[in-house]
C-alpha cells in the first residue's frame, strides 16, 4: 500500500501543494522547512525563491527572474489575460496585444493622485514587469473568494481573473499653524483591494528591501510604521497610534510636534510588512484632529 502525501500548506502564501516540489507552485518560494521557521517575535521572512523560478496560471505561467531588481516574465497563452500600471512594463513580444482599462471613480482618483487607467495585455506571447528598484517580488496567490488589501503604490500585475477595487483608508490626521491647515493620510488616502470573484489567480507586489509577514490573532495588535506596511487581511483593522514625550512647562496640544506616529493594526489576520520603507512626510505642527486613534504619553 502506497502511503499518502500529506498536504503541505504554504506559510507565505498559504497556497495547499503535496510539498513534494522543490517550491511551492502557488508563490515560488523554495519548500524548505529550515526556512520558514519564524522567530519568537512570530514574523516570517519571505522565504528565499530559485532564480528563474516558474509559477503557472491556467495556461499561462510566470517566472521570476534575478534577485537585486527582479522581473516577472509571463508567458500568456491565447486569450489569456494580466493588467498593471503602465510604468511596470519592461518588454513584450509584438504579438501580446497591449491596450487601456479604465477604472470606476475617475474624479475621486484624480482627485487622489491615484492612475485612472490600467494597462491590460492579452496572450499569447511574452510580457514582462519590474518596478526600477531594488527589492523583492510578492507573488500571492488568491484562490476563490479570498481578497486582500494592499497599500497604494506596491501593486505590480495581476492575472486577467483578479478583481480590482478600491477604498478610502480611513487613516488620517490634520495639522494646523495659523490659519493653515493641513490634512496627511499616512498609508494613503485610499487602499487597493484585490479579490478572486470566479476562480483563482495571481497577484504580484513590489515590497522595498526584504518582505516578513505575521498572522495575528484574535484581539491582538502591533504596531508598524505606516510605510512600511504592504498588505493584510481585510480581517484586519487600522487605527493611527501617537505616541508623545511629556515636555516641562509646555501644553498637551503643543507636545504633540514631538510625536511619533505609527499605524495600529488588530488581529485576526495577516499581516505584511517591508524593511525599505520611507520616513513620514508631516509638517510637524500640532494636531487638531484625527481618525480613530489610540495614544500614548511617556
Amino acid at each position: 500500500m502506497t502511503a499518502s502525501v500529506s498536504a503541505y500548506s504554504c506559510p507565505w502564501c498559504r497556497h495547499a501543494s503535496e510539498g513534494s516540489a522543490l517550491s511551492c507552485p502557488g508563490c515560488g518560494i523554495s519548500i524548505d522547512p529550515r526556512g520558514i521557521t519564524s522567530t519568537g517575535s512570530g514574523w516570517i521572512e519571505l522565504p528565499g525563491r530559485r532564480d528563474m523560478a516558474r509559477l503557472q496560471i491556467g495556461a499561462s505561467s510566470c517566472q521570476i527572474e534575478g534577485a537585486y531588481v527582479p522581473v516577472a516574465d509571463f508567458n500568456l497563452a491565447s486569450g489569456e489575460s494580466v493588467y498593471f500600471a503602465h510604468h511596470s512594463l519592461l518588454w513584450a513580444d509584438p504579438a501580446v496585444q497591449i491596450a487601456g482599462m479604465g477604472l470606476k471613480g475617475a474624479w475621486k482618483r484624480l482627485m487622489a493622485g491615484l492612475p485612472l487607467i490600467m494597462t491590460q495585455a492579452v496572450g499569447p506571447g511574452h510580457i514582462a514587469f519590474s518596478r526600477d528598484a531594488p527589492g523583492e517580488i510578492i507573488a500571492l496567490p488568491l484562490d476563490h473568494g479570498q481578497e486582500v488589501d494592499v497599500r497604494e503604490h506596491i501593486f505590480l500585475v495581476a492575472t486577467g481573473g483578479i478583481a480590482y477595487d478600491w477604498f478610502n483608508s480611513g487613516i488620517w490626521f490634520k495639522t494646523r499653524e495659523g490659519n493653515d491647515t493641513e490634512t496627511h493620510y499616512p498609508i494613503g488616502a485610499f487602499m487597493d483591494r484585490f479579490t478572486a470573484p470566479k476562480g483563482p489567480g495571481l497577484l504580484l507586489l513590489h515590497a522595498a528591501g526584504n518582505a516578513f509577514i505575521r498572522a495575528l490573532k484574535p484581539g491582538e495588535t502591533i504596531l508598524v510604521k505606516p510605510t512600511a506596511l504592504l498588505f493584510k487581511d481585510p480581517t484586519v483593522q487600522m487605527q493611527l497610534h501617537f505616541e508623545v514625550p511629556r515636555m516641562p512647562g509646555m501644553s498637551f496640544w503643543r507636545t504633540w510636534t514631538h510625536r511619533h506616529l505609527w499605524l495600529r493594526l488588530h488581529g485576526p489576520g495577516r499581516v505584511a510588512v517591508q524593511s525599505g520603507f520611507k520616513e513620514l512626510e508631516e509638517n510637524g505642527r500640532s494636531v487638531v484632529d484625527h481618525s480613530g486613534a489610540t495614544q500614548h504619553q511617556w
